[in-house]
C-alpha cells in the first residue's frame, strides 16, 4: 500500500477513534449523574429502555474501538491491508468501506459460510 494511503487511513482511523473516546467519556458522566424519580412507572420504564439501548450501542463502540486500536498498530507494523488469511492485498474498495477488516472479501465470505454452515 501507498504511503499516501496509509497516512490517509491512518489519519481516518484516529479521528474515528478519538470521536468514538468522546462518546465514552460522555456516556460515563451521564451514568453518574444522581438517579432521577419518575411518579409514572411508564416514564421509568422509557428511561431504562433508553440507557439499556445506549449501553448496548457504547458495548459495540467499545468493540470498535478494539479494533480500531490493532489497525493503527497493523499501520504502524506495515502489515494494514494485508489479509490475515491468505496474506493478498485486501482491495482498497474494501478497506475504505471497513477500515478496520483483517481479510480480504474472499476470505471473510468463506468465513461467514462456514459459520452459517456451521449455525455458529
Amino acid at each position: 500500500m501507498k504511503k499516501e494511503d496509509l497516512g490517509f487511513f491512518k489519519n481516518l482511523l484516529t479521528d474515528r477513534l478519538k470521536e468514538l473516546l468522546s462518546h465514552a467519556d460522555s456516556t460515563v458522566t451521564g451514568m453518574t449523574k444522581p438517579k432521577e424519580n419518575f411518579a409514572d412507572p411508564t416514564d421509568r420504564a422509557s428511561h431504562e429502555s433508553d440507557r439499556t439501548f445506549e449501553l448496548r450501542i457504547r458495548d459495540r463502540e467499545h468493540k470498535l474501538i478494539k479494533k480500531i486500536k490493532k489497525a493503527l498498530v497493523r499501520i504502524e507494523n506495515e502489515t494494514f491491508g494485508i489479509c490475515e488469511v491468505c496474506e493478498e492485498d485486501i482491495s482498497l474498495q474494501r478497506i475504505m468501506a471497513r477500515p478496520v477488516t483483517t481479510q480480504c472479501i474472499d476470505c471473510k465470505t468463506r468465513e461467514e459460510d462456514m459459520e452459517k454452515a456451521l449455525g455458529i
